[in-house]
């Protein structure tokens, strides 16, 4: 199942990416997404910034059938892997959303560039359920949370950035 979104920012592609890299505001994401517990660890590898977020979220949206796979939490990983902007200012990343003991995920390209209010992020990917039969129930059901997710990162970068922090 295609997953794609656009997100708008009111700052550059430096701030916004800045604020990406930056910890208290993936653990602002992570609460306002409704984790319940969550770990944030932020790397630079050579050129690259590696964003990882775990957190263990209630499954009490999803159908039964899903619960009875992965029990009353998700406990999802989700790696942001950023490169370096380019000459034109745009910056690419990949982004892998993985869920313990599941077989679903999401795959998708991450771009950064300038546009719109100021910057727009760009989310293309594709959300997989290796579910002979019901991989694409579990797919549908996946995807209002992963958009909700994608929404919840948005409002809260623009409450962060309209703070100035």
């Amino acid at each position: 199942m295609k997953i794609s979104d656009i997100i708008e920012f009111a700052a550059p592609p430096q701030d916004v990416f800045a604020m990406f890299a930056d910890e208290e505001f993936q653990n602002r994401k992570c609460v306002a997404t409704g984790a319940l517990r969550h770990t944030v660890s932020i790397t630079v590898r050579g050129d690259r910034t590696i964003i990882v977020s775990t957190r263990d979220l209630p499954s009490s949206g999803f159908p039964s059938f899903v619960k009875s796979m992965v029990g009353e939490t998700l406990a999802v990983t989700e790696t942001q892997d950023w490169g370096p902007s380019g000459e034109d200012g745009v910056r690419h990343g990949r982004l892998a959303v993985e869920i313990a003991g599941a077989p679903v995920s999401l795959h998708a390209a991450l771009s950064l560039a300038s546009g719109g209010q100021g910057t727009v992020e760009t989310i293309e990917g594709d959300l997989k359920a290796r579910v002979p039969l019901l991989g694409g129930k579990i797919e549908e059901s996946a995807a209002p949370a992963i958009q909700s997710a994608i929404r919840v990162e948005g409002e809260t970068g623009m409450s962060w950035l309209a703070a100035g922090e």
